[in-house]
């Protein structure tokens, strides 16, 4: 199984959540072997004040996060996919091959752990779809992952983040007609052309670079790109990320 783990944050039944996913098994779906999801839900004892998980408990839930995952391959049952950590629970999942030893799995794991209360459970699920639709990410939820990989870099280059700059954008559509009316959109708010994108050997799309001075501090950034995700979607195309350049105070 390959593995690629992304951590992002989303609304999950109006309340905050905490989603740990394993994107990297994304690829090898359909599963050949694997039609049940099974699942782990624990209270948590000392949340912070959001529901999430506490400094003050998070290496104990680390150890019962691992003894599971120990005990899920010492039975044979299956993969461990993701975690949603939501409302001062957290629910571990795995997909398995059959879940006749779920059970006794989940209790050997969790017989280490005495005082904490916790429900588990299983059923058929052969499209994967909690995969997909609970723990993956949406479109813009990867761009607010990507985004703050980016505003991570940039901190980590001395960069505060909160100085405008120039921000270069671009974005893709399958006519040139798309493509002007999205400029011209753009324009209206501010935005300048860098260069157009003509079909090539990567794409057969058109596409139009584009630049504006803000800020790239995480939460600016975010409600930027997600206006352009949703103004590139109306104009029928795709919005294809941002770049800049280093700014230090």
């Amino acid at each position: 199984m390959q593995e690629y783990w992304e951590l992002y944050m989303k609304q999950i039944d109006g309340n905050i959540a905490s989603v740990l996913v394993n994107v990297g098994i994304s690829v090898e779906l359909p599963s050949e072997d694997k039609f049940t999801v099974g699942f782990i839900k624990l209270k948590m004892k000392a949340p912070n004040e959001r529901g999430l998980i506490s400094e003050e408990e998070e290496t104990q839930l680390s150890f019962i996060e691992d003894k599971i995952e120990m005990e899920s391959l010492r039975y044979r049952v299956g993969n461990y996919v993701g975690k949603i950590v939501s409302n001062n629970e957290i629910t571990f999942i795995y997909y398995l091959k059959l879940d006749f030893e779920w059970p006794s799995a989940v209790n050997s794991a969790m017989s280490a752990f005495p005082d904490y209360e916790y429900t588990f459970g299983s059923k058929m699920d052969s499209e994967w779809e909690i995969y997909h639709k609970l723990l993956f990410p949406t479109p813009v939820e990867w761009q607010i992952i990507q985004n703050h990989k980016v505003c991570d870099h940039l901190k980590e280059q001395g960069d505060s983040l909160h100085i405008a700059r120039a921000i270069e954008h671009k974005s893709y559509f399958e006519t040139d007609e798309q493509r002007n009316t999205f400029i011209a959109e753009i324009e209206s708010e501010g935005f300048k052309v860098k260069n157009l994108i003509e079909p090539n050997e990567n794409t057969t799309m058109v596409g139009v670079s584009f630049y504006r001075q803000d800020k790239p501090f995480y939460y600016d950034i975010d409600t930027l790109t997600l206006h352009l995700i949703d103004l590139s979607v109306q104009h029928s195309g795709a919005y294809d990320g941002w770049e800049t350049s280093v700014v230090k105070n």
